[in-house]
């Protein structure tokens, strides 16, 4: 399927490594021309001469972090009109409510709501004048199956959802949409972080619950961060022009429920 977007221009956040840089590599591979923003140069480099050399075209780079002022100027400096904007940023790690101070609730925010709504709140209205915009959030299943554990993420990221949902239905009629797509389990480093953070709390080997937690998938695996990657792009394609504010889970049928 041709998606439409071919010499458009994205800013992928998070994109040097995981499902950040799988929405990046396919996003090129289509014909986009796009700037991948992460706190790392090294891991930056890296992901973008990988990314150039696969998909036949230059994909760019930037230093940036979306939690300051200073990186979402550095990013958009980079990339100063994009027509799609891909926010993605780690989540938190695993822990107690009661052991999580006011600064960590501050900083679950910022990197998982407040620097994703700067971000769309300095780029829709251009994308709306030029009468195309694809703004996707990289978010997480726990926002519709939250997990104890998972607070800092379960709240910061519903805050996000939360908010789009109504700019969403403001945008669209411009052709420029905001949807959230919300992973299960994958086979990404953000992954095994979050499982060694298991490891300590409940006492059982790394190897023993990587593997529990994908064979307890009703696909009997773990996610591919290509998967994601595929699915971004579609909805950053002129086909998805009629999806809008919506949270679409990619989680191989773990969510349980009908609706």
């Amino acid at each position: 399927m041709d998606l439409g977007i071919f010499g458009r221009s994205a800013l992928v956040f998070g994109g040097s490594r995981g499902m950040g840089r799988a929405c990046a590599r396919q996003l090129a591979l289509d014909g986009v021309q796009v700037v991948i923003a992460a706190r790392t140069e090294a891991t930056l480099r890296e992901a973008a001469a990988a990314l150039s050399a696969e998909c036949g075209r230059a994909v760019a780079w930037v230093v940036a972090d979306i939690t300051t002022p200073a990186g979402r100027d550095a990013a958009l400096g980079a990339c100063p009109s994009p027509d799609i904007l891909v926010n993605n940023a780690d989540g938190s790690p695993p822990g107690d409510f009661r052991d999580w101070s006011t600064q960590d609730w501050h900083q679950a925010l910022d990197a998982m709501m407040l620097g994703p709504i700067e971000m769309i709140r300095r780029s829709i209205d251009p994308m709306m004048a030029r009468g195309f915009g694809r703004i996707v959030n990289i978010v997480s299943r726990s926002v519709k199956t939250p997990q104890a554990e998972l607070g800092l993420s379960n709240g910061a990221r519903s805050g996000l959802v939360g908010f789009v949902a109504g700019l969403a239905r403001q945008s669209v009629r411009h052709n420029v949409t905001i949807n959230n797509i919300l992973p299960g389990v994958f086979a990404t480093d953000a992954q095994r972080h979050h499982v060694e953070g298991l490891v300590r709390a409940e006492g059982r080997s790394f190897e023993q619950l990587w593997e529990e937690r994908g064979r307890s998938n009703p696909a009997g695996r773990f996610g591919r961060a290509e998967e994601v990657g595929a699915l971004c792009a579609f909805l950053c394609s002129v086909q998805a022009g009629y999806i809008t504010g919506q949270s679409l889970l990619i989680d191989g049928g773990a969510y349980p429920g009908t609706f």
